[in-house]
């Protein structure tokens, strides 16, 4: 069903990073349901193309266009962008979502965890914003909005030494959310800039942290209701069904019977 605020978005182009599973697949099935063509990227694009294939038989009114895409590459990163330019057009929403952690603690953890971390979490978040910024721009798109997914771990650091670096890039994205709104501003440009902070849900990021140990990753979801990826998605419908003189800086969201 169409919602209230969203009829402008209607046919136009967002793409979402991270679309092969947990939220960002979430959010691709949600904006396709309200009539947006959606470019969905991952690494690997089986998942996405059987979500298009759901979308497609449920008679949705948008469209899914699965893109294979390494975040971790710029030149991959700058592909998607000249193919969506070439053959979209260009993106009007952008919504970094793909995002891991590795159990790297900051007293014994590799550097090549790190680094990936890092280079999804941060640098591609920051490269997918400044190319669908410069392909706003170019088309005199004013209304344009980019939506971060961050993370509870970017306003508090969880007493789990897992995790402790995962935090720190997710507090980068939290300044790097404030600095673009900040930037947005001086260009003098209507585009709009938000974080979704969301705590515990439940997807397989738990099971890719503790990779080595299941039992550990199950119980993260055991102990709790946790929130569930289409939780957040609805999120993101708000943010962008919001009147255009709204802006929403970020939004945070725990189970109820989170405690941390």
């Amino acid at each position: 069903m169409a919602r209230a605020g969203m009829e402008r978005w209607r046919g136009r182009l967002a793409l979402v990073t991270g679309a092969s599973g947990g939220i960002g697949a979430a959010v691709t099935r949600a904006l396709v349901q309200q009539g947006l063509k959606v470019v969905g990227c991952a690494r690997t694009v089986g998942n996405i193309e059987e979500l298009a294939a759901e979308c497609k038989s449920a008679g949705y009114p948008g469209t899914l266009i699965p893109y294979r895409c390494d975040l971790s590459n710029e030149e991959d990163i700058l592909s998607m962008f000249s193919a969506v330019r070439s053959q979209h057009g260009g993106v009007d929403i952008c919504i970094n979502s793909a995002g891991l952690a590795r159990p790297d603690t900051l007293l014994s953890g590799s550097t090549s965890g790190w680094k990936n971390m890092f280079n999804v979490n941060v640098l591609a978040l920051s490269i997918c914003t400044r190319e669908a910024y410069q392909s706003m721009k170019e088309r005199n798109v004013d209304d344009g909005h980019i939506i971060n997914i961050n993370s509870m771990s970017g306003h508090r650091v969880p007493p789990n030494s897992a995790t402790h670096f995962y935090s720190a890039t997710k507090y980068t994205v939290t300044a790097l959310t404030e600095g673009l709104r900040q930037e947005l501003r001086e260009a003098q440009t209507h585009i709009r800039a938000t974080c979704i902070s969301p705590g515990v849900v439940e997807t397989q990021f738990a099971f890719r942290l503790h990779d080595k140990d299941p039992e550990k990753a199950a119980a993260i979801y055991e102990v709790m209701k946790c929130l569930k990826p289409e939780d957040v998605a609805e999120a993101v419908i708000y943010v962008l069904s919001s009147p255009p003189h709204v802006q929403i800086g970020d939004i945070q969201m725990r189970p109820t019977e989170q405690v941390v």
